[in-house]
C-alpha cells in the first residue's frame, strides 16, 4: 500500500470526526441535553457507526465537546489577552470570553453540565487554563495592578460566577466582571472596609 492510500483514511477519519464535533455543538446549542447521537449523525452527514467509532458513548462526544471549548477560551485568552501590558485589562479580557462563550452557548453548557455534572475544565486544557490565570495573577501582584493577596484561587471563583451569570442570565456580567476586578485591585484604590460588630 502507498503512503499515499495509508494517508487517506486517517485524513477522512479526521474530517469525519471534526463534522461529529461540529454538528453536535450546534445541536447542543439549539437543544441542550436532548440530542441523541442518531441525530448528531445525521447532522453531520456519516453514519452512527461513525459517531460511535470516533466517540464510543455519549459522554464521551459531550467530553469533546467541552474539552473543544475550553481549548477555545484557552487560545483567545493566550492571544487576544496575554500580550496587554495592563494585567487587569488582559483580565477583563479573559473573563468577557468565558462569559461570551457561555453567554452565547447556553445550551452547549446544559448538555456539558448534564452529562459531566459541572461545566468546568478538567484535564490537561483545565491545568493549561489554570496555569494561565497563575501567570496572570503573579505578574498583577508584581506589577502592582492587583491587590498583594490576590490568588489564583480568587480568580477560579471570579471566573465560576462570570460563567454563571452569563448561563443562566441573571444578571449584568459586564458590569459584575468591573466591580470584582475593582476589588482585586490594590488596597490604596479601594474604599476603607465597612467594620461590621
Amino acid at each position: 500500500m502507498s503512503k499515499q492510500a495509508a494517508r487517506k483514511p486517517r485524513t477522512d477519519a479526521g474530517r469525519n470526526r471534526g463534522r461529529v464535533l461540529q454538528a453536535a455543538c450546534e445541536l447542543f446549542g439549539e437543544r441542550g441535553d436532548e440530542v441523541q447521537m442518531s441525530e448528531v449523525a445525521q447532522a453531520a452527514g456519516v453514519g452512527v457507526g461513525t459517531v460511535y467509532r470516533h466517540f464510543p458513548t455519549r459522554q464521551a462526544l459531550v467530553e469533546a465537546v467541552a474539552e473543544q471549548r475550553f481549548a477555545g477560551i484557552l487560545a483567545f485568552a493566550r492571544e487576544q489577552c496575554l500580550p496587554d501590558p495592563d494585567t487587569r485589562q488582559a483580565l477583563a479580557c479573559f473573563l468577557r470570553r468565558v462569559a461570551e462563550v457561555h453567554e452565547q452557548g447556553r445550551g452547549v453548557s446544559s448538555a456539558i453540565e448534564a452529562t459531566l455534572g459541572s461545566t468546568e475544565p478538567h484535564g490537561e486544557t483545565g491545568a493549561e487554563l489554570l496555569a494561565f490565570g497563575e501567570a496572570l495573577i503573579e505578574r498583577g501582584r508584581a506589577d502592582g495592578t492587583l491587590r498583594a493577596d490576590a490568588t489564583v484561587t480568587d480568580l477560579y471563583m471570579l471566573t465560576g460566577a462570570v460563567a454563571a451569570i452569563s448561563r443562566q442570565g441573571v444578571g449584568d456580567w459586564r458590569r459584575f466582571i468591573d466591580i470584582a476586578l475593582e476589588g482585586m485591585g490594590p488596597a490604596e484604590n479601594r474604599a476603607p472596609s465597612v467594620r461590621r460588630g
